[in-house]
């Protein structure tokens, strides 16, 4: 809840609006319209990785195999896979960070992404196919915010 007491429902609503109450040196997306946009994408793109990446875990993992629906899970598998792809080309060739000369919410977005997918669904999305992910995620977790914060 919000000092003006309005509820935020979502982490991406709270986490934006988290991010104005800040001064502009610790904010977490850019300022300027250009670094903003892309930013959110790649924002967008962790998250739909996530979002993927559970729907395949509640169904292999959790749902009983007489009841799940390949067809869903090719697809599935399939939206996951063109993700981490966009996410990749999106990388690929970028300095340190993505979009400023510090870490922003898309890095931050991105590396939890692909710990998350590495951890639950290695064998569906192959680090080997992906190494500009690699190298970007072991970059981000070195970083002592994710060292004091591990997945565990």
């Amino acid at each position: 809840m919000t000092d003006a007491g309005v509820v935020l429902m979502e982490s991406s609503l709270i986490l934006d609006h988290l991010d104005r109450l800040v001064p502009p040196e610790r904010r977490l997306a850019p300022d300027d319209p250009d670094g903003h946009a892309r930013n959110q994408r790649l924002v967008g793109l962790a998250l739909a990785a996530c979002e993927k990446t559970m729907q395949l875990v509640y169904e292999i993992n959790l749902r009983p195999a007489e009841k799940q629906h390949q067809p869903w899970i090719d697809r599935v598998e399939r939206q996951l896979r063109t993700t981490y792809g966009l996410l990749e080309a999106g990388i690929a060739g970028a300095g340190d960070w993505l979009v400023d000369t510090r870490p922003r919410q898309a890095d931050i977005s991105i590396a939890v992404a692909w710990r998350f997918t590495q951890d639950l669904m290695a064998d569906r999305v192959a680090a080997s196919e992906h190494p500009a992910l690699r190298t970007f995620s072991a970059l981000a977790e070195a970083l002592p915010a994710f060292l004091a914060c591990p997945p565990d």
